[in-house]
């Protein structure tokens, strides 16, 4: 297993709105994808327009084939546009590629 760890930090004021597009649209096209999510969270601490979560995958071969499909599916792509009418959700975005350690519990 592999993991991408991704951090979005927001507008001002989007940070409620990129939460809602989560729960309802992007979890559906995640399941439609085969991406695992392992969670999210919000900063309770520090900065408040972030929304950080990892998710999972077999190998890279796996994350790519699946970041690819999500990425070009036209209902993901139109679904997205319609809640950014108003302005984009997402100013910047991290990621990085985790591998676990031969000692950590998540294998």
């Amino acid at each position: 297993m592999i993991y991408e760890l991704r951090i979005y930090d927001t507008p001002p004021g989007k940070l409620p709105a990129l939460n809602d597009r989560f729960a309802n649209i992007t979890m559906g096209f995640f399941k439609k994808h085969d991406i695992q999510v392992v969670g999210f969270w919000t900063d309770d601490v520090g900065v408040t327009n972030r929304l950080t979560y990892i998710v999972s995958y077999k190998d890279m071969a796996h994350r790519d084939q699946t970041r690819a499909a999500f990425a070009a599916d036209p209902e993901r792509v139109a679904a997205f546009a319609e809640t950014e009418k108003d302005g984009p959700l997402v100013a910047r975005i991290q990621n990085t590629i985790l591998r676990p350690t031969s000692y950590s519990p998540m294998q």
